[in-house]
């Protein structure tokens, strides 16, 4: 492993740049040697995926992860409904998805379009092909402490801070947003007990008045409450290490939670773009070959 130099993100920032890309690099290093594996002994790991409705973000997503399955050596059965599909039709996709042998891992794309219910379509997925780690039995199972795939984001920043050695293990880390898909499961994979985590996590966010008091005390910061430039250089201990996990979009233009200007009192910062984002797509192929070697025993 290795890590970035001091790199200065805006005028006067020391913070050195943690970035998300070698990270990737180095997962999807090891997921597609595990592919050819597969391959050679003759499975061709599969991740098929479904979009609802038309809209270009979601169908941009999809576009990128089905050329990194190409790169990669998976198979990428993909199926596109209309925006007028029923949540009947939505289950039935996922139904056959789920007794197709050949298929591995499911992604049903979110958003969806808003009479449609994304999480009951979630819960017919089979847990096993869960490749996003959000099913309600893999989440269960990331609270008890068993295998099973973990949530992508979550992951993938347990990853970013393993690669660039910034110790987590008894440090205190405090994550802005309780939001499901990061900052509680994000919580639960940190305090667990193993080098990379075993840390003493607080999650604060909006709804706590003072929320800046529980943010100025972090060694460790994940802003993950999907409100742009909420944290900024007065909510960051100085030499803190900052995560920048939640973001909104403006169209196409990505509006994080993390100031840039707090990279002048952090001591390491994930950069505006090509920090945490990498690494989520990495871990979703990691979950999706771990699942095509324990389904066919090549694991």
């Amino acid at each position: 492993m290795s890590s970035s130099s001091s790199v200065s993100v805006v005028s006067g920032a020391t913070a050195r740049l943690l970035p998300g890309g070698p990270v990737a690099d180095e997962v999807l290093a090891e997921v597609a040697a595990s592919v050819a594996r597969l391959r050679a002994a003759g499975v061709t790991p599969a991740l098929a995926t479904v979009l609802v409705g038309d809209d270009d973000a979601s169908a941009g997503y999809i576009r990128i992860k089905q050329r990194q399955a190409a790169e990669l050596g998976f198979a990428s059965p993909h199926v596109h409904l209309p925006a007028s599909a029923s949540q009947a039709d939505l289950h039935a996709v996922v139904a056959d998805f789920n007794a197709d042998s050949g298929v591995h891992g499911v992604l049903v794309q979110h958003p969806i379009p808003g009479g449609l219910d994304y999480d009951r379509a979630l819960a017919e997925v089979d847990p096993d092909k869960d490749v996003d780690g959000m099913h309600p039995v893999n989440m269960g199972r990331l609270a008890l402490g068993l295998p099973g795939p973990l949530p992508c984001t979550p992951a993938g920043i347990e990853a970013l801070l393993a690669f660039h050695r910034v110790p987590v293990s008894g440090r205190e880390v405090v994550v802005l947003g309780r939001g499901a898909t990061l900052g509680r499961p994000l919580a639960m994979l940190l305090a667990q007990k193993r080098p990379t985590a075993n840390a003493a996590v607080t999650v604060v966010h909006t709804g706590v008045a003072d929320w800046p008091r529980y943010t100025r005390r972090a060694e460790i910061l994940v802003a993950a409450a999907g409100v742009p430039g909420i944290v900024r250089p007065e909510h960051v201990r100085p030499g803190a290490v900052v995560v920048g996990g939640g973001v909104r979009y403006e169209g196409r233009r990505l509006l994080p939670d993390v100031d840039e200007s707090c990279a002048r009192v952090a001591g390491a910062i994930t950069p505006r773009v090509g920090g945490v984002g990498p690494t989520t797509v990495a871990m979703l192929f990691r979950n999706a070959v771990r699942a095509a070697q324990r389904q066919t025993g090549l694991g």
